[in-house]
């Protein structure tokens, strides 16, 4: 049952979508009008927020009994003594599971409100706070201490500093707020730090700000499958393309027990230094991490025996991950996605540039993974389809674990070629909320089968280059 708007779209990306979600194969095989339930489902399960939250445990450097147990008891102190079962999965063993209580329809509206910009508003519903830096407005007198009702500026049409706004806004929950409006927005510059401390969130989430930095990951469950297809192994080679912020190439490392070599490439300085961050922060040493743009690092020349960094030569790696850049029209919650029809479209060339250079530097008998978080079709199955015609040293392969669902029809593909994809679709599954009753009632199997289905949109394709030249 929806409680927010259908996600928005631009009207060319919205007609774009259709045709894609419309289209004749598919149309073939579920009917005009299941098509379109499963379409509309999709836009109502984007603009709320995944069914679970998803931690990643760094088995580099503790068990995952141990971190469910501290994670344990650090919900029950944030949730006052609610008790929210913290769950394994029996297919992801280092990822713990939370579920989402919400939406939560009785909460009181205040009269101090607070109108926070859209991306703030979508981490305050996956369980943020606000940071300053997220708040676009607030009532005139609020002081510091006051009971504030948070709401959502989707549409990005409140300026910064108005006293009120009329335009489409969110409900979000209510919060504390920790500041003065005069201190949120001080004439010496935007301040930083804790704007509004949520106390009823529409979704309860616990906050992690700080909670088990060195042991725990926020990642979406897809993202985890994705680390756990490529399997790398100790001791070997391994390539991230397009790393940032780290999730994936910290967990690549874990996987391989911190043995061997871990490459990770962002094109954007920032991003870098991001995941040094966070390998640093999960303790691990096997990562190189370097600016550069993944559509250059095939090396023409030979290269300089100590050269560590790109340009690599040919064949250099035994797996390459391809999180390829795209539109993310997976993400969640979203609810007015603001990307043009050019911009949404511009991501498939991108995405063969960087894929044909991946080729170039796989091993014959490597494994090369290529996953986006968007539900269309240019980006998902067509680029398999694009991939198996334009290099017939590729071979489609099982994965495992598999998870999601099997590619969507629409691009050509076989039967058995569409078997052998992950697709992640969030409409698999009715849109439902979840409050402390249901989940007592619940079975642990019911619960991670809703976790499986309940998550971002995500795509995945495994390929095994072969020996023969």
């Amino acid at each position: 049952m929806s409680f927010f708007p259908k996600i928005a779209f631009q009207y060319e990306v919205e007609e774009y979508l259709i045709k894609v979600f419309k289209n004749n194969e598919l149309i073939t095989a579920l009917g005009t009008q299941e098509a379109e339930n499963r379409y509309q489902s999709l836009l109502s399960h984007l603009s709320h927020p995944p069914a679970f939250t998803t931690v990643r445990v760094n088995t580099h450097l503790a068990s995952v009994k141990h971190v469910k147990k501290l994670l344990f008891e650090e919900i029950q102190k944030q949730f006052k003594g609610l008790c929210v079962p913290v769950l394994e999965h029996p297919k992801l063993q280092d990822i713990l599971l939370i579920p989402v209580i919400g939406p939560r329809r009785d909460l009181k509206k205040h009269a101090s409100e607070v109108i926070v910009g859209a991306q703030c508003g979508y981490a305050v519903l996956r369980g943020a706070h606000v940071y300053v830096p997220g708040i676009v407005s607030t009532s005139r007198f609020v002081k510091a201490g006051d009971v504030v009702s948070v709401y959502s500026d989707i549409e990005g049409k409140c300026k910064r500093g108005a006293k009120e706004f009329d335009g489409v806004k969110v409900f979000l929950g209510n919060g504390i707020s920790e500041l003065s409006r005069s201190e949120i927005f001080s004439s010496s510059g935007p301040l930083k730090g804790l704007g509004i401390r949520m106390i009823e969130p529409v979704y309860l989430s616990p906050s992690f700000d700080n909670v088990l930095p060195s042991h725990l990951f926020l990642q979406n469950l897809p993202s985890v499958v994705v680390s756990h297809i490529l399997d790398p192994q100790p001791g070997e080679k391994i390539l991230d393309m397009c790393a940032a912020p780290g999730g994936k190439t910290t967990h690549l490392a874990t996987l391989m027990h911190d043995q061997g070599e871990v490459i990770a490439m962002d094109k954007t300085a920032n991003k870098v230094k991001k995941i040094k961050q966070n390998a640093e922060l999960l303790q691990l040493n096997c990562i190189k991490a370097f600016c550069y743009d993944g559509t250059k690092a095939l090396s023409v020349e030979k290269r300089e025996d100590k050269q560590e960094g790109p340009p690599f030569l040919p064949e250099s790696f035994d797996r390459i991950l391809l999180d390829a850049p795209c539109s993310g029209m997976g993400q969640r919650p979203n609810m007015a996605y603001s990307s043009t029809l050019k911009e949404v479209t511009s991501y498939q060339p991108l995405q063969r540039k960087l894929f044909t250079v991946a080729v170039k530097l796989l091993k014959p008998g490597g494994v090369l993974v290529y996953s986006t978080c968007t539900i269309t079709l240019s980006e998902n199955e067509e680029q398999v389809a694009w991939a198996l015609k334009t290099f017939p040293c590729l071979q489609l392969h099982p994965q495992e674990p598999h998870i999601g669902g099997e590619g969507m029809k629409g691009a050509g593909l076989s039967l058995d070629q569409l078997k052998l994809l992950q697709r992640f679709d969030p409409s698999a599954v009715t849109l439902q909320g979840m409050d402390i009753n249901s989940l007592q009632d619940s079975r642990e199997d019911d619960l991670i089968s809703l976790a499986n289905k309940d998550c971002i949109g995500f795509f995945i394709a495994k390929f095994i280059k072969s020996n023969s030249k």
